[in-house]
């Protein structure tokens, strides 16, 4: 199954989904990113985009990479990556579900104070992150419209990592990913 962590850059998914693989037996990181950052390095390379989300192939081989590497290691993929376009959410998702993975699909929220402040403070990337700051506003509006009613939402204002982490293993441990293709379970 796929423990997929959503929310916007700078709410810690990256964090909390290294601490939930290790509270989930027989789990693993993915990080989808990494899909895209291969797309970033063909050459000459692919038009120009502020995202590779946006590049079409990106979604289809995130979904035939998570489904190629269950199939070989079972057990679960914690999979820290923010969607907060719609349609890009359900090409992922339908796509798990054409293969029967199930997927559980936390939203991990924090107020805009709060992220504002995570990412002044963060020592990684360092403050005021434009990049960051810039998907402030897209969040806001997809937890509005779409995100929030399709995800778990766990609001991580006043939690740590490891809170939210401890929360969500609780979850998934209580309730696993329903088999059912095209299932959310959320």
């Amino acid at each position: 199954m796929i423990v997929w962590l959503n929310g916007t850059h700078g709410a810690g998914k990256t964090t909390t989904g290294a601490l939930v693989q290790q509270m989930i037996p027989d789990s693993r990181v993915f990080d989808a990113e990494k899909v895209g950052e291969t797309l970033m390095d063909i050459k000459p390379g692919l038009p120009a985009t502020d995202n590779f989300q946006h590049w079409p192939p990106w979604r289809p081989l995130v979904v035939e990479t998570a489904r190629r590497v269950l199939e070989y290691t079972g057990g679960t993929l914690v999979m820290p990556m923010t969607v907060l376009v719609e349609q890009y959410w359900r090409e992922i998702s339908s796509g798990l579900a054409q293969h029967a993975v199930p997927v559980r699909h936390f939203v991990l929220h924090a107020d805009q104070d709060t992220l504002r402040a995570r990412i002044a403070g963060d020592t990684v990337l360092g403050p005021d992150s434009p990049f960051r700051l810039q998907y402030l506003e897209p969040y806001a509006e997809a937890a509005r419209t779409w995100l929030h009613a399709e995800a778990e939402v766990v609001d991580t204002t006043h939690l740590t990592p490891a809170q939210a982490a401890q929360q969500i293993a609780e979850a998934v441990k209580a309730r696993p990913a329903a088999t059912t293709p095209g299932c959310s379970a959320g």
